[in-house]
């Protein structure tokens, strides 16, 4: 396990990036949970953010990808609209306790 970071680091609505052995990751807590994927649009592979730490839409309910405007499901990384429409982001497993927001993989 490796942990990223402790759970109040992970703000409920906010999204936050980190880098793990050479892999770009994404972590995003919503209704309290927090959710992790491989930082890569399934469209081209690209890093999905533009600025450090900002992977949601306006409105905060959609992960988006700042080069191709597509927009991703929080909740199982569905791929809603845009050139990769149906596709997924990859979904990372992790656990979370009172001491971190831990990576299994």
């Amino acid at each position: 396990m490796i942990r990223l970071c402790a759970p109040e680091e992970l703000v409920e609505g906010r999204s936050r990036g980190f880098s793990v052995q050479g892999r770009k990751l994404l972590a995003v807590r919503r209704d309290g949970r927090p959710y992790v994927y491989l930082n890569s649009c399934p469209h081209r592979g690209l890093a999905l953010e533009w600025r450090e730490d900002d992977f949601l839409d306006a409105s905060g309910s959609l992960i988006r990808c700042a080069h191709h405007g597509a927009l991703f499901l929080i909740e199982d990384g569905e791929c809603v609209t845009g050139p990769c429409a149906g596709e997924r982001l990859q979904a990372l497993p992790v656990r979370e306790d009172d001491q971190g927001l831990w990576l299994l993989d």
